[in-house]
């Protein structure tokens, strides 16, 4: 279990990573675009689709690993305010809700990951399918970081 446990630890720090440079790529794409509209007069049409990509990856896999430090689908108030025996039963009750969102994420995703990969995306150079690569990944992480949860209990104070 203790392999388990690094190996995931890793994965939610790359996936921090990852969250983290698609949010600052995010801004970047943003100010080209009002430079682009306001200086240039001249919009680029590849950032707002890049950017759409970008916010999906951040947002869910910041909620991914939200997921795993048990601050998103978590209820704490609920979980908090019950007696000491009913709380075991009310985590596993959030985190199977996790992990049927994370599946249900993943499923969904590549479902329309797959169905939109030979369109192209309107005003950028890609396959549209690539704006669905964050539900699809981040809802895969979302499981597996439930899964995590479920086997090895409440996170301990890692940081990451």
């Amino acid at each position: 279990m203790g392999a388990f446990k690094s190996a995931s630890s890793a994965l939610a720090r790359l996936a921090m990573l990852i969250a983290t440079v698609s949010l600052c790529g995010l801004v970047v794409c943003l100010a080209w675009q009002v430079f682009g509209r306001y200086v240039l007069n001249a919009s680029p049409g590849w950032t707002e689709p890049v950017a759409l990509t970008l916010m999906g990856i951040a947002a869910l896999f910041g909620a991914a690993v939200a997921v795993r430090n048990e601050t998103h689908f978590s209820f704490p108030t609920l979980v908090e305010s019950a007696p000491q025996n009913v709380r075991v039963g009310l985590k596993a009750i959030s985190r199977l809700i996790a992990l049927g969102f994370g599946l249900t994420l993943c499923f969904y995703g590549f479902e329309l990951m797959a169905d939109a990969w030979d369109v192209p995306m309107a005003g950028a150079p890609l396959p549209e399918g690539v704006s669905f690569i964050g539900v699809f990944a981040g809802g895969a992480l979302i499981a597996l970081f439930a899964i995590e949860r479920l086997l090895t209990g409440d996170p301990e104070t890692e940081g990451a």
